[in-house]
């Protein structure tokens, strides 16, 4: 990205310049809030996150990956169901671990709240999208001459969207269940051992 940005100033593409800055920006952003809170998150999620963000603005917008790989935004979509899914489960895993709330959730609400955060927030990200085409002229819900409408785009990115969320809800129930540690539980796991403030009883 900072090579890319690079070659964009030098060819005084302006526009370009200021998308990969900002991507750059919004990779570093959560890390330097998240110190400034002093709140660890594990580095392998900062680290999927990242890459996410990476593949879908710098890959996907910058060098139009979405219109060279007919299956790319069909992989982003999927992967962002997975990640949201492990957040949506870290959220209310905390919750029911924490002492200060006297919380017992069954694994099957965890897993089912899990599944419904990532797809909510994957219904909001296409209500966005639709709106910045009818506000801004864009194409993010990429409309064709097959499809000007942009409804099979959107109802396969939120049929991915539901895929991704329902195997990580599916792994995290079938180990709450069993009491084994999947890695969304170390995970888990490893934020509430690095952050015992966060846990303590009032």
């Amino acid at each position: 990205m900072l090579l890319g940005l690079g070659l964009s100033v030098y060819e005084r593409q302006w526009q370009n310049t200021a998308t990969i800055g900002g991507i750059l920006l919004l990779c570093a952003l959560p890390m330097l809030v998240l110190r400034r809170l002093e709140v660890f998150i594990p580095p392998e999620f900062e680290l999927l996150a990242i890459g996410f963000t990476f593949a879908a603005l710098f890959l996907g917008e910058m060098t139009d990956f979405y219109g060279r790989f007919w299956w790319w935004d069909i992989a982003l979509h999927t992967t962002s169901g997975v990640l949201l899914g492990i957040l949506g489960f870290l959220l209310v895993h905390v919750l029911n671990a924490a002492p200060r709330l006297d919380l017992h959730m069954r694994p099957g609400f965890v897993a089912f709240f899990a599944f419904c955060f990532a797809l909510a927030v994957g219904a909001l990200w296409e209500i966005f999208e639709f709106a910045m085409d009818q506000l801004a002229g864009m194409n993010m819900q990429k409309a064709f001459l097959d499809d000007p409408s942009g409804l099979t785009d959107t109802m396969w990115d939120l049929i991915v969207d539901a895929l991704g969320a329902a195997a990580i809800a599916l792994l995290g129930y079938h180990y709450t269940k069993r009491g084994t540690q999947s890695f969304v539980e170390r995970w888990i796991h490893r934020f509430i051992a690095a952050n015992p403030r966060l846990f303590r009883r009032p």
